[in-house]
C-alpha cells in the first residue's frame, strides 16, 4: 500500500478514527504521492467540527474527505461507497470502522469492484491471523498533530492519547476502568487483508465453453506455428565455412516456447494437446509431396529433425506433472 499510483480509500465512521487509527498509514501514503481519500460514515454528536476536520486533514496531508449520505439501509449505504470508489478509481480500501453496518457495506462494494481490503486491527484482537503491518516511525508526528486538532475529543501529550470525554467520566477509585486508560501511539500500524467473496480462484477448474474455445484457439495457433516453420526451417546462415541452420533452430525454438508456455501459463493439458494437434498434423500434411511434385520437407537432417523434434517435445510437454502452485501469501 504505497506508491504513487496507488489510490487508497480509507472509511471510518466519524473524524477522528482517520488519526487514531490509520493516521500514519494516511501519511506515508501522502509522502509516496499516493492519492488517499477519507470517507466518513456519519455525523453524529461525535464528530468534530469542519474546522477541526480540516485541520487534522492538513497534518495528514489530505485534500479530499467525504460524508457518506444518510442512507436508509446496508444496500444503499454500499452503492455509496460504491460511487466513490468507482469515482476515485480506487486500487485499494482500508476499512477502520467500528459500525458492522458500514464495515460490510464498504467491504461488500470493494468485493463488487475486486478492489483489495484491508481492515485495521489491533495485533491482540487478531491472535493466530497474519497481519500487514505498516511501518509509520516516520509519521508519528503527522499523526499526533492530526490527534492534536481534535482538542475536544483528545488530550495529547508527547506520544500519549487520552480521551477528553472518558477522563471526565472515569471511576478514579478503578484504576482499571478502560475509560482512563491512555493510548500510546507507536510506530507500527497493522491490518487484515480480507479474501475478495468474488475473486477468481486462479487453482478453480475453468468451465467447459472457456476450455473449449481456448482449445480452438491453440489449434489454430500450433497449425499456423506449423505452417510457419515448415517453410522457415530449411533456411540457413552462412558464416565463412560454417553454415548455421538458423531457420531450424528458431522454428524449433518457437515450437518449444509455444507448447511448454501454454503448459505452465495455463496447466490444462487439453489446450496443449490440442496446440499439438494443430502444430504436428499441419507439419505432417506439409511434409506430403504435392500433386505437382514439390516438397516443403525435403530429405536430409533438417527436415528429420522438423518432423521428429516437435513430437518429442510436445509428448515431454504433455507428460510431465502439473507444478503445484504457491501458496498465496495475504
Amino acid at each position: 500500500m504505497s506508491g504513487s499510483a496507488e489510490r487508497v480509500v480509507f472509511v471510518h465512521d466519524r473524524p477522528g478514527q482517520e488519526s487514531l487509527l490509520t493516521g500514519g498509514t494516511i501519511a506515508r501514503l501522502r509522502s509516496d504521492d499516493a492519492e488517499v481519500v477519507v470517507l466518513f460514515g456519519s455525523t453524529d454528536s461525535h464528530s468534530a467540527d469542519d474546522s477541526d476536520v480540516r485541520a487534522a486533514m492538513a497534518a495528514l496531508d489530505v485534500s479530499d474527505w467525504r460524508m457518506l449520505p444518510a442512507a436508509s439501509g446496508a444496500q444503499s449505504l454500499a452503492e455509496a461507497v460504491a460511487d466513490v470508489l468507482t469515482d476515485v478509481h480506487a486500487t485499494a480500501v482500508v476499512i477502520g470502522a467500528d459500525d458492522d453496518t458500514l464495515r460490510r457495506a464498504a467491504a461488500g462494494a470493494a468485493d463488487s469492484l475486486n478492489v483489495p481490503v484491508f481492515e485495521h486491527r489491533q495485533v491482540t484482537d487478531a491472535v493466530g491471523q497474519r497481519l500487514v503491518a505498516i511501518d509509520v516511525s516516520g509519521q508519528v508526528d503527522q499523526k499526533l498533530r492530526a490527534l492534536a486538532a481534535y482538542a475536544r475529543r483528545w488530550s495529547v501529550t508527547d506520544h500519549t492519547v487520552v480521551p477528553v470525554e472518558s477522563v471526565a467520566a472515569a471511576d478514579p477509585a478503578d484504576p482499571a476502568d478502560p475509560a482512563d486508560r491512555p493510548v500510546t501511539i507507536g510506530g507500527t500500524e497493522t491490518f487484515l487483508r480480507l479474501p475478495l467473496a468474488h475473486a477468481p480462484d486462479p487453482d478453480a477448474t475453468p468451465g467447459l465453453l472457456s476450455r473449449g474455445l481456448a482449445a480452438v484457439v491453440a489449434l489454430l495457433t500450433g497449425a499456423a506455428f506449423g505452417v510457419l516453420g515448415t517453410i522457415a526451417h530449411q533456411a540457413t546462415l552462412p558464416i565463412g565455412p560454417v553454415t548455421i541452420p538458423i531457420g531450424l533452430i528458431l522454428a524449433l525454438a518457437g515450437i518449444m516456447t509455444l507448447l511448454a508456455g501454454l503448459r505452465l501459463m495455463l496447466g490444462d493439458r487439453l489446450v496443449v494437446f490440442s496446440c499439438a494437434i494443430g502444430l504436428l498434423g499441419t507439419i505432417f500434411i506439409l511434409s506430403l509431396r504435392s500433386t505437382g511434385g514439390s516438397v516443403l520437407v525435403p530429405e536430409g537432417i533438417p527436415g528429420l529433425l522438423w518432423t521428429v523434434v516437435p513430437t518429442l517435445v510436445a509428448t515431454i510437454v504433455l507428460a510431465w506433472p502439473r507444478i503445484p502452485a504457491r501458496p498465496r501469501s495475504a
